[in-house]
This record gives structure tokens, sequence and C-alpha cells, in this order.
């Protein structure tokens, strides 16, 4: 094991130096016509030069964690917009909150832009398949979709080069982040099993083989070359270069059985968002296999969230072109089943940012168990999600409300069996106008709009995460 883990290692190494020639010569002869897809510049350079600061109102940015959060803040106040700064948050907290989102797990989005119905990105965990993933390892590990899922709603809704919205969790990783009370309490409730890794007991770990713990420092020198590497060659390359088959090989020696196969044939899906009326106000979910969503909007139509979820589970799996049809077409007629009982589900963690042009984004993610597997691929630094194989899905929910086409609020949630019901009652009190509740132990993060424009976001205060960047007052010559 250990002689295998030190060849993952050293081809990582190898094809780190093979990536940057090849992104030279890219960059090379991009000046030579047409810009080659994976280098070009969809509108401003967002951490160059020409990215002054904005002032006044920018827009929100609400996480679990403060580090994302204000590394979302500063793509705000950069002139990046609500996907762009989406995407810099996901990619933050695969370095800042690893044990519930990884780039080695996935999760889910949606994203709005004003007058525009929102849509919804799925990319939850999924278990391998094709060619190579007939023989299960000890851990078998989901494909991580958490890449190229942020990569197309950023792709489709974003303003700047997806590879600018790496820079910060390349920066954090490798300067190193302070542990926050969300990663400490993670490391704490499952350091036994952990540490059994030994790649992962050497990174989240003090020198005395103690659990890290709030406060403490965290550099991640090998997740920010792993991430680099995604920056300079693009997502493809995890998926459809050299790099899928070194992550797949180091996974399968962690016990994860991946194939390069499996990481090809694994795609996110943008699809259309359930909606549910009241009025002129229009609250729009995520739809299923993402079913927290379809939870928190049965909940709004008298049912109740977790007695739906467990009856569309039962009937309907996490399976079928027509998922979305068919739970809009229940919500729409009102006849929601609703029965049953959900087991106990995996942690996730959400997020939510809007923009000073009415943009919105709000993503949950997952690794469909504290910290996946429990392994982490050697000389990457990524945590191996969960295969759902194996776990159960989480309830992954998140909304986005207008009124007249204009953003009204958003909210994203967690909290494991509760994420629906929490969900749903923050919608439920956005669309009436009413405080947001944080009860039960659900948790919601949420931004409430007002008819200027603006919004104003709320972090659960039962969490530690962190609501920022409603205003600057920066100066546009800093």
């Amino acid at each position: 094991m250990v002689q295998r883990r030190q060849d993952a290692r050293q081809k990582f190494r190898r094809s780190r130096l093979v990536a940057g020639a090849l992104a030279s010569t890219v960059l090379l002869l991009s000046g030579c016509g047409g810009v080659p897809q994976s280098v070009a510049i969809i509108g401003h350079d967002l951490f160059g030069h020409t990215s002054n600061l904005l002032t006044g109102y920018v827009g929100t940015v609400v996480a679990d964690e403060p580090q994302a959060a204000l590394a979302g803040q500063d793509v705000l106040a950069r002139g990046g917009n609500a996907a762009d700064a989406a995407a810099t948050v996901a990619m933050a907290l695969a370095v800042t909150l690893p044990s519930r989102a990884s780039l080695g797990g996935g999760g889910a989005c949606i994203a709005s832009r004003p007058k525009e119905a929102p849509h919804s990105f799925l990319f939850l965990p999924v278990a391998p398949s094709g060619a190579g993933a007939s023989k299960p390892g000890d851990r078998p590990a989901a494909v991580p979709m958490t890449p190229r899922g942020i990569f197309l709603m950023q792709l489709r809704y974003g303003s700047v080069d997806f590879a600018d919205t790496l820079r910060p969790a390349i920066r954090l990783a490798r300067a190193g982040i302070t542990v926050s009370r969300a990663l400490s309490s993670d490391i704490a409730a499952v350091h036994t099993a952990l540490f059994a890794d030994k790649v992962a007991r050497s990174i989240f770990s003090r020198a005395d083989g103690t659990s890290l713990q709030s406060g403490d420092q965290l550099q991640q020198p090998e997740l920010a070359n792993f991430i680099e590497r995604l920056s300079r060659m693009g997502v493809g390359d995890l998926y459809n270069g050299a790099l899928s088959g070194i992550f797949a090989e180091a996974a399968t020696q962690e016990g994860g059985d991946l194939s390069p196969e499996a990481m090809r044939v694994a795609l996110p899906v943008e699809e259309p968002s359930l909606r549910v009326a009241q009025g002129e106000t229009v609250a729009y979910f995520l739809p299923p296999p993402a079913d927290g969503g379809f939870g928190a909007a049965a909940m709004l139509r008298g049912a109740s969230a977790n007695g739906a979820v467990a009856a569309w589970r039962a009937a309907h799996g996490a399976k079928g072109g027509d998922l979305v049809a068919q739970a809009q077409a229940m919500l729409d007629g009102g006849e929601i089943r609703s029965g049953g009982s959900l087991p106990a589900l995996p942690a996730s963690t959400s997020f939510l940012v809007t923009d000073r042009q009415g943009n919105a984004v709000a993503c949950a993610l997952t690794d469909n168990n504290l910290f996946g597997t429990g392994r982490v691929t050697d000389g990457m630094g990524v945590v191996l999600a969960a295969s759902p194989a194996r776990v159960v899905t989480p309830l992954l929910g998140a909304s986005i409300v207008e009124s007249r086409g204009a953003l009204l609020g958003v909210a994203a949630s967690s909290g494991q069996n509760d994420a629906a019901e929490a969900l749903g009652a923050a919608v439920g009190a956005i669309v009436n106008g009413r405080p947001v509740p944080h009860e039960g132990s659900g948790r919601v993060n949420a931004a409430i709009c007002g008819k200027n424009g603006e919004c104003v976001g709320e972090t659960d205060p039962r969490g530690s995460g962190l609501a920022v960047g409603t205003r600057t007052n920066a100066h546009p010559e800093n």
C-alpha cells in the first residue's frame, strides 16, 4: 500500500510538470488566432489590474464557513457576479470545510437572472458506472462531481474565466487557513475513524496526533497543487484528460474503486426548477434528485416536507429522465403523496450569493458523509466522498423567490433530516414577509431583498457561518 501511494504521488508530481508546460503552450498559441475555450476570458480580469474594487452595494454572501464567505465577498467587490462568487465559495469550501464540501463530493445549485426563471444544476455524488467499476473496494467512493457541476453553473451564469474563481482556493490551501469552529467540530465528531487513514491524519491532526482545534492553522499544499492544475488545464483534465487516470488510480488505492471511464461518463445536468406560485410571487426550488427542494415545495402546498420526500423516494428512487416534470405535476395538481419516514441522512452544507445586478445563486454541497469515505487521495489532498451505492442520499435544498420578476429572497439549507423542513419554513416566511425562523435541527442561510434591489443576508445564529458583503466603502483606485 505504501509503495502504491508513493507511485501515485510521483505520477501526480510528474503530471504537474507536464501540465505546466502544456498550459504555457496553450497560452502562447492563443495569441495566434482564436483563443481556446479552456483559456477564453468570458468577461473582465477578476483579480488583475483592471478589476478595481467597487463601492456601494455589491451583493451578499452567506455561508456556513466564514473564510469561504469572505472569498466570495472579494469577488463581488471586484466586479464578479453572483455565479462567479458562488463558484469561488464552492471551491474555497473544498479547502475550509472539506468535511462537507470536498472536491470529491457533489451537490446542486439554483441560479437566476432578472426576469428569467431560475435554472437548477444537479451534480450530486454518483456511484461509479461503466468499465472498471465492477470490483468494489473496501471504501467505495463517489465520482467527484463538484468541479464539473460548479463549472457548468458558472459557465452558464458567470462573467469571468472559471480559472479566476479558483485562485482564492489555491491561495487558501497554500498559505493556510484558520481552522473554523465548523471544521473543528466535524473533525472532533469522526476523528477516531478519520485518523485511521494515514493521509487524513497527517492533514487534520496536530503534531501530537490530537484533532485540529478552532484557531489552529492548516496548510494543504497538495490540495493547492491539485486545484492549480485544474486552473491551468481546465476541469476537463479531471474527467477526460491525464488527471482522470491519475486521480482514479489514487482513489482506487484508497479503496475507492474509481476508473477513468466512470469519471468520463458522470455528467452534471441543467434542469428547470420546481415552482410554487402564490399570487404574483413565485418560489423556485431545486428539483429531484435534489429532493430537499421538492420536500420544501411540498411544505408550501400544505404537506409534510419529510413525508413527501419519503413517499417520493419510495415511488421514484433517484432515477428517471422525467423526474422534474413528475414532481412539478404533483405540486400543480395538489396530489402530493406523503407517508413513511426517512432514515438517518448524511451531512451537507449550504451557501448563497446575490449581486448588485439582481442575480442570485444558492447551493447545497455534500460528501455523502462527514469526510466522505474518511480517506484522502495521497499527493492530491482530496477527500473522497462516499458512494451513494453504500449511503443514503442527503436532503439538498435551495430556493430563489421572485415577485413580478424581481428578486424577493434566497434560501439554502442543511441539517440532515430537517433540511427540507427548515427550507420550507424559510421560504414560507420570505413569501409572506415574515422573519426567517431558525427552529429545530435544520439550518438555513438566507437573504431578504428589498424593493431597491438590495439584499441583506443572514446565517443561522446557532451555527458558525457568516453573512457578508452587502456594502463596501473601498475607493476605486484601491
